[in-house]
């Protein structure tokens, strides 16, 4: 459960970014970061993208009428 929100967490960071890039060519990452090759944004990238994996599992999982209620 912790790690399906650090995931869903990190994707919408990724998909803020992906649109401000889309929008206004402007890498919200790369410019926190300190560029797009720098070390902590290739981090970042590389942890968008094992989160979007992760969710991918989200889809096949059945939901536990118990976790519903919480």
């Amino acid at each position: 459960m912790v790690m399906d929100k650090i995931a869903l967490t990190l994707l919408i960071i990724g998909g803020l970014n992906w649109g401000s890039v889309g929008l206004f060519q402007f890498d919200l990452v790369a410019f926190a970061c300190g560029g797009a090759g720098s070390l902590v944004s290739r981090v970042v990238y590389a942890l968008v993208g094992l989160s979007a994996v992760w969710c991918v599992s989200l889809l096949f999982r059945d939901r536990d009428p118990v976790e519903e209620r919480s």
